[in-house]
This record gives C-alpha cells, structure tokens and sequence, in this order.
C-alpha cells in the first residue's frame, strides 16, 4: 500500500511541475510577444538636434474650435502643422513659447489611441485629442514641462492639437466641442 500512495504523491507532484514549467514557458512567450511590438513611444531627439529653445512658430494654417451645444465659435488659433513622422515626432520640443493665439495641429496616420508625452518640451500645454468626426474626445489640460509622463486618448483619436496650458479653460473649450482647420 505505502507504495501505491507514494506513486499517487510522486504523480501529483510531477504534475504540478509540469504546470509550473508550462506557466513559466507560456510567462515567457507573452514577454517575447510583447517585446516584439512596435512601441508607439518616439525617442526624444537630442538639443544637438535642434535649434534649442530659439524655434521660430510659422503659421501654417488656422483652427477653429466650435462649440456643440451651440455651434458658435469659441475661439480661432494660427496652427503649425505636423503631418510627417518627423514632425510629429519634434512636436513643440525644444521651445520656450509659442503665441497665445498658435497651436500644433497633429495630422495622424491613423485613427488609433494615441499617446504624446512632455519629454523636453518646455511649454506646459493643453493636449486635445480628437476624432475623424471633428470631435473633441479628450482634453488634457496644464500638462506638466519635461516629463516623460504619457498622456493617452480614452478613444480613437485622428488629429491632437496642442495650445498653451490654460488655452481650453480660458476659452470655454469642452469634450464634446468640434475643430475645423484650414492649412496654408
């Protein structure tokens, strides 16, 4: 009998190795996967990759931040635009101002989530994400300078405009709140 009960101990402890090693090898397959993903993370670009703090803002179009509720007007910016990698990438890194009245559109590839973070830039900001619709979805306000903190979209977004931190408040410019832009 002694000999049965300790093959029935011996099976069941090979067993729950067996479970271990599997859960270890399927722990280490995922970590495989998700380092393989593309990180949507961009690497910040050096000062030695750009005119430190002295980049001039060059209109290159205006927005128009309308209200739902109402469709009136809210407020009207002049916009940079970023619409390549690269640009998209440098965003307002690297600035020490932009005027009250400017902005950065952000023309994405995609409508996707989108993430931005502060890495060296030196304006705090309002980021808005918005989706193919025009729609505000997410406002991101007073961001903090030079950190590496992301700030997400809570949907889809297409487009992200950045404006001075206080712009939305001072402006009365809510989620829900439509853009329209013309480019130069």
């Amino acid at each position: 009998m002694k000999k049965s009960s300790s093959k029935k101990s011996h099976q069941k402890r090979t067993s729950k190795y067996a479970y271990v090693i599997i859960g270890l090898l399927v722990v280490a397959v995922l970590a495989w996967y998700c380092a393989q993903l593309p990180s949507k993370r961009v690497s910040p670009i050096t000062p030695q990759q750009s005119e430190a703090l002295n980049i001039p803002f060059v209109k290159q179009g205006e927005l128009t931040f309308i209200s739902a509720a109402a469709s009136d007007t809210l407020a009207r910016i002049n916009i940079e635009v970023a619409d390549d990698f690269e640009s998209r990438r440098r965003g307002l890194m690297f600035r020490s101002s932009i005027p009250e009245n400017g902005g950065m559109l952000f023309l994405m590839e995609l409508e996707e989530m989108q993430s931005f973070w502060m890495q060296n830039t030196h304006i705090s900001l309002d980021i808005l994400y918005v989706n193919a619709n025009m729609k505000i979805i997410d406002i991101h306000a007073n961001t903090k300078i030079l950190s590496e903190q992301s700030y997400f979209s809570s949907a889809p977004a297409l487009y992200v405009v950045e404006v001075n931190a206080g712009f939305s408040y001072r402006n009365n410019i809510n989620v829900g709140d439509k853009i329209s832009f013309v480019i130069d």
